[in-house]
């Protein structure tokens, strides 16, 4: 039997409530449709508003991610750039600043982890003015090696102005070079042991 035959069947009272209940549904779809809509969009719009917060985040800091780009670079650069022997890249230092070392003696060499080495010599300067020692303080600090004074003592000399004795510890970092694993070589077949089957 078909659709409108039923409907035809029907009384006058069932027609008019089946009237009402296809207007309800109707309404109902009517409103569901655009509160779906503005859900959808206000979930869009908070997804617009974090990634607008995260890009301008982004263009705020541009500049100090650079920084950080050119100090990383630096410092690479500074590790690529290997500290010669202590002993004689001191010595060089103390002539430019018109220092002379007396006394120089190399420490053992101390790990920092798996990739860093720490070669460090202790220096005694005697009678130095403190102009020299500054300047040669900082000539080390210019020389674009990975060096730094670890420990400073300096006494002040009683019976002469501008002379002091000094004792500091000069400490150099070496970056190991990565070790290259190498490819595409089978490892070797291991040897029977002797009497062992072959």
């Amino acid at each position: 039997m078909a659709l409108g035959d039923r409907l035809q069947r029907l009384e006058p009272r069932e027609r008019q409530l089946l009237g009402i209940l296809l207007t309800v549904f109707a309404a109902l779809f009517l409103l569901a449709v655009p509160a779906g809509v503005a859900a959808l969009l206000a979930g869009k719009r908070g997804t617009n508003d974090s990634l607008r917060e995260v890009v301008s985040n982004i263009q705020a800091n541009r500049a100090q991610i650079a920084t950080r780009d050119q100090e990383k670079k630096q410092l690479a650069k500074a590790y690529a750039n290997v500290t010669p022997p202590l002993a004689s890249f001191l010595e060089k230092l103390a002539t430019v600043a018109q220092v002379e070392i007396p006394e120089s003696q190399d420490r053992a060499m101390v790990p920092h982890g798996k990739r860093f080495e720490e070669r460090s010599t202790k220096i005694v300067l005697r009678k130095v003015g403190m102009l020299k020692l500054v300047t040669f303080l900082e000539k080390m600090a210019q020389s674009g090696h990975p060096v730094n004074v670890s420990r400073l003592n300096i006494r002040k000399r009683a019976t002469e102005p501008d002379s002091y004795d000094v004792e500091m510890i000069v400490s150099a970092f070496d970056r190991k070079a990565d070790e290259k694993k190498k490819e595409g070589k089978p490892d070797k077949p291991e040897k029977p042991e002797k009497g062992g089957a072959p």
